[in-house]
């Protein structure tokens, strides 16, 4: 691929991550929200508008990978719900799954524009429709990806606040050593080492069959 197209492709990327990265935390805040935390409303990140959420170092990595990313994470207190084990683990399920959500309504999208006709596998990719055909199967990729990476049971991503709320409060302990920076790192060194694409990787080529 050469840099035009590259560039076309990160052109066509943004606005598409944007918008998963926009529903996955509004997801995140509504449904704390529902769970009677006012802290996303007050600060204003119960929106779907993608600036409250952006994160210049995880939008730098998505443009590095083309896959991988994040958003600033919407501001909640687990003490307003009644259950702030079970409250945290429908939060986190909340992301991840209007992801998925998000990536089956983008396969929507693309069986209309094939049974139509209105793109086959002999649309330019330099055409009006190829575009549109390009930005619908990177939403399908994108929305995946960020469900699957963030079902991964490392502090802070959804995955451990979802195992948390199912194992026994014993585990508890071991949950708090990997939260602040320790995990963090650790998932920097399997996105850096590739051990994390690995992983993941097949997991969402299995989904993408799926929908496309």
């Amino acid at each position: 691929m050469n840099i035009g197209q590259t560039l076309v492709q990160i052109v066509i990327l943004l606005p598409v991550f944007l918008l998963a990265l926009s529903v996955h935390e509004f997801s995140h805040g509504y449904v704390s929200y529902l769970l009677g935390d006012p802290t996303a409303k007050m600060e204003g990140r119960l929106t779907l508008n993608p600036m409250a959420h952006l994160d210049p170092i995880g939008t730098l990595v998505l443009v590095l990978t083309r896959m991988f990313g994040w958003a600033k994470p919407v501001p909640i207190n687990p003490s307003y719900y009644e259950n702030p084990r079970k409250g945290m683990m429908y939060v986190g399920l909340a992301g991840p799954g209007s992801n998925f959500i998000m990536a089956i309504l983008f396969s929507g999208m693309w069986m209309i524009l094939i049974q139509t006709g209105l793109i086959s596998p002999f649309t330019s990719m330099q055409s009006v429709m190829g575009i549109v055909a390009m930005m619908i199967s990177m939403g399908i990729q994108i929305n995946i990806a960020l469900g699957v990476f963030n079902l991964i049971p490392i502090p802070p991503l959804d995955g451990s606040k979802i195992l948390r709320g199912l194992l026994p409060r014993k585990f508890d302990q071991y949950f708090h050593q990997l939260e602040g920076p320790q995990g963090m790192i650790i998932i920097f060194i399997l996105l850096a080492t590739g051990v994390l694409g690995r992983i993941i990787r097949p997991v969402i080529n299995l989904f993408m069959g799926l929908l496309l």
